[in-house]
């Protein structure tokens, strides 16, 4: 099994965060207000922290979100030093998941690539269920966009299919 002592600091924060940057990605691919944005950046946390605590998603995945709840209580950012640059928001944002995938696919075993995927495409699920989009005041809007279920769809080619 894979564990902290395989990455680096930078690799490990990297892999804490990835929960919440394809929430970022759901939030980026159809941007609402800020409480579209709050709603789905829950949906991830609700995930990262059930998998700390339940551990649903293998040893690995429990590992890196019990390191990433701990950051959290310490009152540390789950995304570190991640802040992509607004004008070109939707590229790094991908391309923070594609060194993603590349560093589990170089360290962690099949079965945490799987599981770590399947943790992934849940909290990006969640995020895109989270807020309902379009609509007035809640109204007639839909659950998932169009858009989102494109940055879906991008997201889950890059991790090799959700």
């Amino acid at each position: 099994m894979a564990s902290r002592s395989d990455f680096t600091d930078e690799e490990w924060e990297r892999l804490g965060r990835a929960p919440l940057v394809v929430a970022m990605a759901i939030s980026v691919a159809d941007p609402g207000g800020p409480l579209e944005t709050f709603k789905e950046s829950s949906a991830a946390l609700k995930t990262l922290a059930e998998a700390a605590r339940d551990g649903n998603h293998g040893e690995f995945v429990q590992s890196v979100a019990q390191d990433v709840a701990a950051k959290a209580q310490r009152r540390q950012s789950p995304l570190g030093d991640f802040r992509p640059d607004r004008a070109d928001a939707r590229r790094e944002i991908l391309a923070e998941l594609r060194a993603v995938n590349a560093l589990l696919h170089e360290k962690v075993t099949p079965d945490e690539l799987a599981e770590f995927r399947e943790w992934l495409r849940t909290a990006a699920q969640r995020a895109a269920l989270a807020a309902t989009e379009g609509g007035f005041l809640g109204f007639g809007g839909e659950r998932v966009s169009e858009r989102e279920q494109q940055m879906l769809e991008t997201i889950g080619r890059i991790f090799g299919a959700f």
